[in-house]
């Protein structure tokens, strides 16, 4: 039973290090034969592996990637667990018996985990983490987090996945990592990856060292980070250093203002300088970009002086160069599909090893401790009621609760580990949806988001009993759980959305170990962070955006969403403390007030709320005025507590929590939650008669500052793009001039992040996570931007409720309605390209079709044209084409569109909302009634200077079909873009609407055209040549329509983007 239930857990530090450790083996994981009807992922072997493997072994054979797990100290993989992924798009993913397939395992790599599957337009990929960051253990030695490092990316094509695990091979020989060790050797874990770290360093520590703090020799630290870099020469794809590590360095050279802004603009802006042309070798890791290309070394750079100082071509002629050369449209689909895949694959990659991705393969780090005793103590208790009436079977009794508990218990231990963590937290679900489905348990390692540092620090103390030496060591762990929920960069995600998550939202968690008496203490304190809870944007155009209420929102809609919020936070954290740092005047005046005026206008049990504007609390750089603040708040930090275990009992628990914000949730929550932070410690040590009583900066100071300075760099590099603003106060406790320009500077390159980076990296975090397809990316290479994939379901809705308002209104009595879609089409008839677009409804009924003019804000009826099915002479369909500068916008399987043409007769109906009781067409005279029917077109010649406004809307109307026999009207196929919605157990919910199987708009306008087909059939009215194919609008029109300036326009911001 050892054998199948243990796991192989690293040694401590301390322990002699054997050259044969004794080794777990897993259980398999080929899901049971089974009759129950459940899915794979529901089910568990008869022995179930709670843990991930830690060491996957990766091979190319003919049918596929085969995956098996790799021991350290085996020379050979376990052969009791094997997964084939098969070649091709959208690979399927299957558990194999044992030497199912014949390959040669003596050229594995081996990878430390699976993040995922991508599909993208042209193939698939296996993401894999192909090194990590050691952060720390967790309170105990078999309790290591690690950071993602560096993650491959292995397309599921044979010649091109060979290609990619020889380099990673080849690297590994470097790295001395597991993967290429010869037959017989041993592998240390630990050996192997502190050699890879100094290679990779250029240092190697002492073996002795210490997690403690390490000391600068002078006490004039400016900044307590790693030295910026002095050159511009920066790789493209080189995240930053990870900022978790067990020991924190303070450096003792003062940090230049301008580095992050010259560091910032040198990525980005140095393609202005030395272009290479289209196709050139660029160098990159093999962990962000895949390996073959073509050897196209020979292109030169680009001279851009040369082509700006011709003065033969006039200025568009000149940026029509530079961006005909620099920035060439893709000639083949596949040149457009391996452009783009290649672009999205490294900012993939580049989103999970920037820095700030976590795991653990032994136990779940995306729940408090607290939380997790809650769980287990309610599991107890509702086994304890189970089991009086002897509901229970012996297989599932728990043991019974006692006064003592474990600190690192987990509640529900014997699941998969995914299936215990909080999805709110699990970064890479929709990834690894191929292996769930399959139910390969152990091949699934979920990635959490935020930070995670481990330090320790001593406190002077008097010692009691049998204690020995004038201080203690204290253990200091901060741990920052990032929600998946309303995910994104900061000006794309604001606020709330219609499932009451917030953008930004933060858990963060300080839990705190000391020793008194012989006796392990253990304290865990936890505030969270988020937006503001209403509707609202920031345009990131500008230096200092002003922030405003989404005007399309009514104030029973932020009424309702902020109810929401706060009821769902309550019955997680309990008692819910507002503190809102925003400021209360000004420019975040507007939100600010709002947000204050709403919760009283709730007036929620167990919610306080406390307005603190920060920035005129503090003015005058007087940040220690925050303890103002704590004073303030001190019997809601009494009523509150913490969590605290002593000698394995729960001492106390923590009844409530401080949701702190100010407008982005950075930079000034940051340093608040760094003062209450400050304080809950100081109560905490004060319980085990733990006072620091010195002045001047302490040890204890200067670990705290820059554990929480840490923190706030790693939240704002993953909401804002640079460190946190306010991070020589956190670091050192001190603001000074210094700190305020070097704040200037990360503004500045905060917002040319936001201008040019941001919407691409925001389309790609959207697709990681399953909120949107492929679409985006189409999306947003032809408006540079995409859409919050909460707003297009919200859109959904909206159009479904315009369907449903339009029947109501329009249609008449006993007309059996066929089918309704909203559609693209210019405002007049008979016109396929017009100044305005809008949005119509088409009813189909078994009589009529309806053409419908809708607002959708005003939520009515403007216009409606009946034509009858029987006047209906024909349809067209085929390309829509309206701009022909993007790739996808001239793609005929995504526009595409139809032409309806009918005969201009006395049956067809136009009726306009004209807030008269005439709404008729017929002006040759007044209506008799409201129903009056339409009459002749020809009155449609009356002058129109003198016509009345009413007249005008009537004639403004009418007047492209008057006088005309036949009479048509265009319509373009909405976008195909299924964003998702997540149900609350984190699975999805498919759209339900009847072209949600439509592939392409081609695929939407042949099934509308077929209802309309089918309906005229009905009433016996179809020929021969009924339907027929045809462009609506084709590509070369369009380019005869298109403008120079939005060519040039389009050209620009493309450039911008494929330098950023």
């Amino acid at each position: 039973m050892k054998r199948l239930f243990s796991k192989t857990f690293k040694a401590p530090a301390a322990a002699v290090k054997s050259s044969q450790p004794p080794v777990a083996i897993p259980a398999t994981t080929n899901p049971p034969l089974h009759t129950t009807g459940l899915q794979p992922k529901d089910t568990l072997p008869p022995v179930p592996h709670p843990c991930p493997y830690e060491y996957i072994s990766v091979v190319a054979t003919s049918e596929g990637l085969l995956l098996r797990p790799r021991l350290p100290g085996h020379t050979e993989e376990l052969s009791e667990s094997e997964v084939k992924v098969e070649w091709g798009k959208g690979g399927k993913v299957e558990a194999l018996s044992p030497d199912a397939i014949e390959a040669n395992w003596d050229e594995s790599v081996v990878v430390y985990g699976i993040v995922g599957f991508l599909e993208l337009y042209a193939a698939s990929y296996l993401l894999v983490i192909s090194s990590r960051n050691e952060v720390g253990n967790f309170l105990d030695p078999r309790h290591t987090v690690y950071g993602v490092k560096g993650v491959t990316a292995i397309p599921l094509v044979e010649d091109r996945a060979r290609t990619v695990l020889a380099a990673l091979a080849s690297r590994n020989q470097v790295d001395r990592r597991a993967s290429l060790l010869p037959p017989g050797a041993t592998f240390d874990p630990q050996d192997t990856e502190g050699a890879a770290r100094d290679s990779i360093d250029g240092t190697k520590e002492d073996e002795s060292r210490s997690p403690r703090v390490k000391f600068a020799e002078t006490d004039q630290v400016k900044v307590v980070s790693p030295l910026p870099d002095k050159t511009f020469d920066v790789q493209e794809d080189q995240g930053p250093p990870s900022p978790s590590s067990t020991i924190s360095t303070p450096s003792s050279v003062a940090s230049n203002p301008a580095d992050n802004l010259v560091k910032t603009l040198a990525e980005r802006l140095s393609f202005w300088s030395k272009l290479p042309k289209k196709g050139s070798r660029q160098s990159a890791s093999i962990d962000h970009t895949l390996v073959e290309q073509s050897d196209q070394s020979g292109n030169e750079p680009l001279d851009l002086e040369s082509i700006v100082k011709d003065e033969s071509k006039d200025p568009e002629e000149v940026l029509d160069s530079i961006v005909s050369s620099a920035a060439p449209p893709p000639q083949t689909v596949e040149q457009k599909h391996t452009e783009l895949e290649n672009k999205i694959v490294r900012e993939c990659i580049r989103e999970f090893t920037r820095g700030g991705m976590y795991f653990s393969y032994v136990f779940d780090i995306t729940r408090s401790l607290q939380h997790k005793h809650e769980l287990i103590e309610k599991a107890k208790t509702q086994n304890a009621l189970l089991e009086s009436p002897n509901a229970l079977d012996d297989s599932k009794r728990l043991s019974p609760a006692s006064d003592t508990v474990d600190v690192l218990a987990e509640p529900s231990a014997a699941l998969p580990l995914w299936r215990r963590v909080d999805r709110r937290f699990w970064w890479n679900e929709w990834l690894s949806k191929p292996l769930i489905d399959a139910g390969l348990h152990p091949y699934i390692l979920p990635i959490m988001q935020g930070f995670f540092q481990i330090s320790t620090f001593s406190i002077p103390r008097e010692p009691v009993a049998e204690e020995e030496g004038d201080s203690v060591a204290v253990e200091y762990i901060i741990i920052s759980r990032r929600s998946r929920d309303r995910a994104g960069l900061r000006y794309q995600r604001r606020g709330i959305d219609d499932d009451a998550n917030v953008a930004n939202f933060v858990e963060t968690e300080t839990v705190m170990r000391v020793e008194r008496e012989g006796i392990q203490n253990v304290f865990s304190h936890v505030q969270i962070r988020g937006s503001i809870p209403l509707y609202w944007n920031q345009q990131g155009m500008a230096l200092k955006p002003a922030p405003q209420l989404n005007p399309e929102r009514t104030h029973d809609q932020n009424l309702r969403a902020i109810q929401q919020h706060l009821e769902k936070t309550k019955s997680m954290y309990g008692p819910l403390t507002i503190v809102n740092l925003a400021e209360q005047h000004g420019k975040e005046g507007q939100v600010t007030n709002a947000y204050g005026q709403y919760v009283n206008e709730l007036h929620p049990e167990d919610v306080k709320y406390v307005a603190y504007d920060f920035h005129a609390e503090t003015k005058g750089m007087k940040y220690e005025n925050i303890s103002k603040l704590i004073e303030e708040l001190e019997r809601i930090f009494e009523s509150q507590g913490y969590f605290w275990i002593s000698d394995n009992r729960i001492m106390s628990k923590q009844k409530g929590v401080f949701r702190v914000n100010c407008i982005d949730g950075l930079d000034r929550t940051n340093v608040v939650e760094s003062a209450f932070a400050r304080h809950v410690l100081n109560r905490q040590l004060g319980a085990v008669a733990l006072l620091n009583q010195d002045k001047g900066r302490t040890e204890m100071d200067i670990v705290f500052n820059d554990v929480w300075a840490n923190n706030g760099d790693a939240i704002s590099r993953a909401y804002a793009g640079t460190s946190a603003l306010k991070g020589d106060f956190t670091r050192t406790g001190k603001r000074d001039l210094a700190g305020l320009l070097n704040d200037g500077v990360n503004s500045l390159a905060r917002m040319y992040s936001s201008t040019f980076a941001d919407w691409f990296s925001q389309a790609v975090i959207d697709f990681i996570l399953g909120n949107r397809t492929t679409s985006v990316f189409s999306e947003f290479l032809n408006k540079l931007q995409s859409t919050d994939p909460r707003e297009l379901i919200r859109i959904s809705k909206i159009r479904a409720d315009a369907i449903a308002t339009c029947v109501s209104r329009v249609l008449q009595e006993g007309e059996r309605l066929l089918s309704g879609w909203t559609l693209f089409a210019p405002e007049e008839l008979n016109a396929k390209v017009g100044d305005k677009f809008e949005e119509k409804v088409l009813l189909l009924s078994a009589k009529a079709l309806y053409i419908i003019s809708y607002d959708y804000t005003l939520e009515k009826v403007k216009m409606y044209t009946r034509v009858p099915l029987g006047d209906i002479e024909g349809i067209t369909k085929g390309a829509y084409i309206l701009s022909p500068l993007e790739e996808a916008s001239r793609d005929p399987l995504q526009n595409a569109g139809f032409i309806v043409s009918w005969r201009n007769s006395q049956d067809q109906d136009t009726r306009v909302t004209s807030y008269s009781i005439r709404n008729s067409l017929d002006l040759s005279s007044p209506p008799a009634s409201p129903t009056t029917a339409t009459g002749s077109r020809q009155s449609m010649t009356i002058a129109r200077r003198s016509m009345l406004p009413l007249s005008r809307i009537l004639t403004n109307a009418a007047a492209p079909v008057a006088g005309q026999d036949t009479v048509f009207a265009a319509f373009k196929a909405l976008p195909i873009d299924p964003a998702r919605a997540r149900r609350e157990s984190g699975s999805f919910i498919q759209a339900t609407d009847e072209l949600a199987n439509a592939k392409n708009c081609k695929e939407a306008v042949d099934m509308i055209v077929d209802a309309i087909h089918q309906a005229c059939k009905d009433i016996g009215n179809d020929h021969a040549a009924f339907v027929t194919e045809g462009d609506v609008v084709s590509l070369a029109e369009a380019q005869r329509m298109t403008s120079v300036y939005a060519k040039m326009e389009y050209g620009v911001k493309r450039l911008l983007w494929l330098g950023s």
